[in-house]
């Protein structure tokens, strides 16, 4: 499967695709002619791809989980199970500090008098 139909099928751009080959989260064999081709099994790959960064995880967490992600339950090492828990306590960190702003936030705006413009 050509980079193209690769784009088309999973929805994802070829630049991105190409992204991904760089980071080694996907792979390709070149044809005769240089193209990229794709086994049609990485459409699924790239849509697994799109939801782990759509998750917030960056390419070098994605390329660490996708083997785990890919391997019977019984061929897992805990590495998966670690990484995620990574993922959630960085997550969990960066609620806290969203609330925290949020909360700075809507105490100023508590605090800020509007002017009374009754008299101009």
């Amino acid at each position: 499967m050509l980079i193209g139909k690769l784009a088309e099928a999973s929805g994802v751009s070829p630049r991105s695709l190409r992204y991904y080959e760089e980071q080694g989260l996907i792979r390709s064999d070149r044809t005769f002619g240089g193209w990229r081709d794709f086994d049609p099994s990485t459409v699924e790959r790239v849509v697994m791809i799109q939801h782990l960064f759509a998750a917030g995880l960056s390419s070098l967490t994605i390329g660490e989980l996708l083997p785990c992600l890919e391997a019977s339950p019984e061929e897992r090492t805990g590495v998966m199970e670690r990484l995620l828990a990574e993922e959630v306590e960085r997550l969990e960190a960066k609620r806290r500090d969203l609330d925290r702003e949020i909360d700075t936030l809507q105490a100023l705006r508590s605090d800020v008098a509007l002017p009374d413009r009754t008299n101009h």
